[in-house]
């Protein structure tokens, strides 16, 4: 766990949607696909954009707009069906790449803390990415990565589990930065739906869920609109979400995935909400001593002081459903993925638990 001891009580916090430009076009001839320039220049000029776009929000909203989080995938898109290495090879960010080192320097010119999500190459993995969301401080330095633990279509570290262990141990999978703007942690786009995740982070200390992601947005109140209030709520937490304003250079109509970002409170109320579009309208007050004075007061509401995790253990550990260390020492391909659930939905059905 990260730590700064200069502590700020209270700040702006904004959920930046911006239009996500795909690379998945760039590689479509051979000679693209084996030269990185082409979508390592999309990347960069996004960056670019987003430097703009960071500076006149911040100019808006005031000084004290000290945590920006940015969408899902922000700089790439997500892969279309490309084989794991082309991918890897075409949209993946080395961990001190130039993405990360343009991305640094917004972060300290600005002086904010920068979050997002990117998928990212690994040298202790070769031949897999993981779809990892980051934190840089206003020193520019990394001082969290958290990679996605549940994906359909892209490698985890639960499929080389035992691997990623011994790699990076526990913390390293449930990271928590401790910083002068409160302890945070990241929750990769559909893991919103996923409770466990967000409790894991909780049990160490987790304030404020930065949340990048790419989803669906209509006036009706969405499964993963209702998970984000639901983890807010039951963690006593923030909750940062930052959605796309649609997704371009891809066949998929742009517009699909677009609007909605948002700030919940620990009380699960919406603080601000974007509409469609690239918006800078979702950003709101992040009060540290409101939510430590809540979660130190005895009484109903206080349901992170109220969890009797001993009761659940036993049932955890004797349960196992979506097979661990799949992609352990062995090469696959993407219907490896849609293959493996087919086989835990059979073994669960003959089971009687679905």
């Amino acid at each position: 766990m990260a730590d700064n001891t200069d502590k700020i009580e209270s700040f702006r916090a904004l959920a930046l949607q911006v239009k996500c430009h795909a690379v998945n076009l760039a590689g479509d001839s051979e000679a693209l696909r084996r030269n990185r320039q082409a979508t390592r220049l999309l990347m960069l000029n996004s960056i670019k954009r987003l430097e703009q776009q960071i500076a006149a929000s911040i100019a808006f909203i005031g000084l004290d707009c000290r945590l920006i989080v940015l969408p899902e995938y922000f700089l790439t898109g997500f892969p279309m069906g490309e084989p794991l290495a082309v991918w890897g090879e075409k949209a993946c960010l080395e961990m001190a790449g130039a993405e990360y080192e343009a991305l640094s320097t917004i972060a300290q010119k600005h002086q904010i803390f920068l979050a997002g999500n990117a998928y990212e190459l690994d040298p202790n993995f070769p031949g897999l990415y993981f779809q990892t969301s980051f934190v840089i401080d206003p020193s520019g330095a990394i001082i969290l990565r958290y990679r996605r633990l549940n994906s359909l279509f892209t490698p985890t570290p639960h499929d080389v589990w035992d691997k990623y262990l011994d790699c990076y141990g526990l913390e390293g999978v449930f990271p928590v930065a401790k910083t002068a703007i409160g302890n945070l942690a990241a929750i990769a786009s559909e893991e919103i739906l996923y409770p466990e995740v967000a409790r894991c982070l909780a049990m160490r200390g987790a304030e404020i869920f930065l949340h990048s992601t790419s989803e669906v947005y209509d006036n009706t109140l969405t499964p993963k609109d209702a998970a984000k209030i639901s983890r807010a709520v039951e963690n006593m937490a923030y909750v940062v979400s930052a959605n796309t304003a649609g997704i371009d250079n891809i066949p998929i109509p742009v517009a699909s995935a677009d609007g909605g970002s948002k700030i919940i409170d620990y009380r699960g109320k919406v603080l601000a909400q974007a509409a469609t579009g690239e918006s800078m309208a979702a950003f709101a007050e992040i009060d540290l001593a409101a939510l430590r004075r809540d979660r130190r007061r005895p009484g109903l509401n206080n349901l992170p002081s109220r969890q009797r995790f001993e009761l659940y253990a036993q049932s955890y550990s004797q349960s196992h459903f979506y097979p661990a260390n799949t992609m352990l020492n062995q090469e696959v391909d993407r219907k490896h993925f849609i293959e493996t659930q087919q086989k835990t939905i059979e073994r669960l059905a003959k089971l009687g638990i679905i």
